[in-house]
């Protein structure tokens, strides 16, 4: 099992310690480094920045936002940092929720997802192949476009530049079981939200064991060394009642859908009531302690140490670690070796 460092995306400003981070994940031997974006920073700007001060570790967008940019954009971005950083980025992607794409980037949520998602990563194919100009008779990404309200002058176009690598890595936040199917046959790999080695392997095994030989499974999983793991479970839960409770509408959240499907259905519920009533801080301790822990490695080393045998014995082939200090980096990196 891969190691890799998930440093999210900045909260009220730069996030000044993200190049050490990442520089001493590099000197572990992590294997990927990746950043984030929701509506502030963007995903790409600091990867690069963060590529231009390492030399082999990979670059991973964790994720970047589809509705953010045209996948022929996204492609763009990409295969221009592929050729700077040297042919070390993986593309992570998501489609995020309704609130976000309608509140933030200000368009229609697809009325089919699971199209809107496969016609994206169609046309970044296209682009990253460069065998013909793009092409695409699509339902929500059309190339050219053909709506009514166009010009009807646009004409198939080929990336200019030639891209440093055709087979760069595609990989899909994906939630629903339906979507994880398609990632299975569309993408080079997953990035599963939470993630429960104790049984998310039963829920997903059989759609995982259609997967390519080579597909990554790449949970985040929020990690600190410490004590008491009360306290280190309290950064857990209260991203767990951000995403819950803020992270889309009361009618439409796809993080409390799967946080149901895992068996915590009536704490999913509860922890969004709160949350929208306007009680943050009883919607974080409504969080059941259970499931921030099974998703989570906090704790002393020794209690790490055992839980990381459980993530090691199952379908993850790249465990992103979301550690907010050098120590913990170093025990993980250490531990993985010697039970990995």
């Amino acid at each position: 099992m891969r190691l890799g460092l998930a440093l999210g995306y900045w909260g009220r400003s730069p996030a000044r310690d993200h190049v050490a981070l990442a520089q001493t994940a590099e000197r572990l031997g992590y294997d990927s480094v990746w950043t984030a974006e929701a509506w502030g920073s963007d995903v790409f700007t600091p990867l690069t920045w963060i590529a231009a001060h390492t030399s082999r570790i990979r670059l991973g967008t964790g994720i970047a936002q589809m509705a953010a940019r045209s996948p022929t954009a996204t492609a763009m971005h990409a295969l221009t940092l592929d050729h700077l950083s040297g042919g070390r980025v993986m593309l992570g992607l998501g489609l995020s929720g309704p609130q976000v794409v309608e509140g933030w980037y200000g368009r229609p949520f697809p009325a089919s997802p699971l199209t809107a998602t496969r016609e994206y990563v169609n046309v970044l194919r296209q682009v990253l192949r460069r065998e013909g100009p793009v092409e695409l008779d699509g339902r929500f990404h059309s190339h050219p476009y053909g709506g009514e309200d166009g010009t009807g002058l646009g004409k198939p176009l080929k990336s200019i530049t030639h891209p440093l690598r055709a087979d760069l890595p595609v990989l899909l936040g994906a939630e629903g079981p339906r979507n994880i199917a398609q990632t299975t046959r569309i993408a080079d790999g997953w990035l599963p939200l939470y993630w429960s080695p104790f049984r998310s392997a039963a829920m997903y095994g059989a759609t995982l064991d259609a997967a390519p030989k080579d597909f990554m499974v790449a949970p985040m999983v929020r990690a600190k060394v410490c004590e008491d793991p009360a306290e280190g479970l309290m950064t857990v839960k209260a991203m767990l009642a951000f995403y819950i409770g803020g992270m889309g509408a009361r009618s439409r959240n796809f993080h409390a859908d799967l946080m149901a499907r895992m068996g915590y259905e009536d704490a999913a519920r509860r922890v969004q009531e709160l949350f929208f009533d306007g009680h943050r801080m009883d919607a974080v301790q409504a969080v059941p302690d259970a499931f921030a822990d099974e998703i989570s490695l906090v704790g002393p080393r020794e209690r790490i140490a055992e839980r990381l045998e459980a993530w090691q014995s199952g379908p993850v082939t790249d465990l992103l670690v979301t550690a907010p200090d050098h120590e913990t980096l170093h025990v993980l990196a250490e531990l993985n070796r010697r039970t990995g």
